[in-house]
């Protein structure tokens, strides 16, 4: 995958792309995901997901 040119990617490891509904630029001020969110992710039969975001800090 391109993103394991720039990190180790691991089993469970999630990766978003795109842009969901309800998107934060869409308010006024925009609201951006930040350190300490949680984002939940969940699939139908499989089970759900939630991580923690993380500031990438390039060493």
């Amino acid at each position: 995958a391109y993103v394991s040119q720039f990190m180790t990617l691991l089993p469970g490891d999630v990766i978003s792309t795109g842009t969901p509904a309800g998107v934060g630029l869409g308010f006024k001020p925009p609201i951006y995901l930040k350190d300490g969110d949680v984002v939940e992710l969940g699939i139908d039969g499989l089970g759900t997901s939630k991580q923690q975001v993380k500031n990438y800090v390039k060493d």
